[in-house]
């Protein structure tokens, strides 16, 4: 683990269930391997956030899987087809994780660095105005 951490993320994933806590670890070793700049806060007072110059993703734990919101304005590609739900959201598209399914590991860093461009280049919001332009 060669990344800055966040106490209250390692708190919340600490409350998990052993295989939640696995599916948060995995996630979160992904995000920072996406790039070294990102940086974990809590927002919406319990809810663990990956941020660089904007929302990357976010985890919410529930009770039969792990759900990861990738805030990308549904403009990153997903040719893997992992995105499970959130498909015509404005802001946030999801992949769902329940025990004993494997990480498709190239395909989410794939769209993690991808989401971080997006970022680094203004933002969804603005990419997708100059789309429509």
């Amino acid at each position: 683990m060669g990344y800055v951490t966040d106490p209250r993320v390692d708190d919340y994933i600490g409350k998990l269930p052993e295989w939640q806590q696995a599916i948060c670890h995995e996630v979160r070793d992904l995000v920072h391997a996406a790039d070294p700049e990102v940086e974990e806060t809590i927002k919406r007072t319990v809810q663990p956030y990956f941020v660089l110059k904007g929302n990357v993703c976010a985890l919410l734990a529930a009770k039969t899987h792990v759900n990861v919101f990738l805030y990308d304005g549904a403009i990153v590609p997903d040719p893997d087809g992992i995105i499970t739900a959130g498909h015509g959201n404005k802001t946030a598209r999801t992949v769902s994780f329940r025990e004993g399914e494997p990480i498709n590991k190239p395909a989410l860093l794939a769209m993690f660095r991808q989401i971080i461009a997006n970022n680094r280049a203004g933002g969804w919001r603005k990419l997708k105005r100059e789309g429509d332009a």
